[in-house]
């Protein structure tokens, strides 16, 4: 049993922060990955982008890769001062959606710092902001 816990460890924590480098954003970058999609395809103009933190990596947004009708992207608040203290994120995780390089709907940590929300409710929220665009 013993050895059965030690091999699951690295499987169990690899996929709460499981996400590959070119899903990840800087203060370089940020405003180009919320903006290059403005003009483009109406679905893919739609930005999940998640503030995280190393301390905090087990309340991340682990469902990250089964979001529809949306781009994800991923911000360590520690890499990212600009961008952080731009969008007044104080908590990690918090969940900014943007349509069209502006944000429509947030979903931020509290002070038990867990995600207050789930992939349905963001899957809802990307919805309703995709449906109203479509005028």
């Amino acid at each position: 049993m013993k050895y059965l816990i030690l091999i699951l460890i690295p499987f169990i924590s690899f996929s709460q922060v499981d996400v590959p480098k070119e899903y990840w954003l800087d203060d370089s970058n940020f405003e180009d990955a919320i903006s290059s999609s403005a003009f483009g395809d109406d679905n893919e103009s739609t930005i999940v982008i998640e503030f995280w933190a190393k301390f905090n990596e087990e309340n991340c947004f682990a469902d990250w890769d089964k979001l529809e009708e949306a781009k994800y992207y991923r911000v360590d608040i520690a890499e990212t001062p600009i961008t952080k203290k731009e969008y007044r994120v104080r908590m990690a995780p918090t969940i900014l959606i943007f349509k069209n390089g502006v944000v429509e709907q947030a979903f931020k940590a509290g002070l038990d710092l867990l995600l207050p929300t789930d992939l349905q409710e963001i899957q809802d929220a990307i919805h309703e902001i995709n449906k109203a665009s479509n005028f």
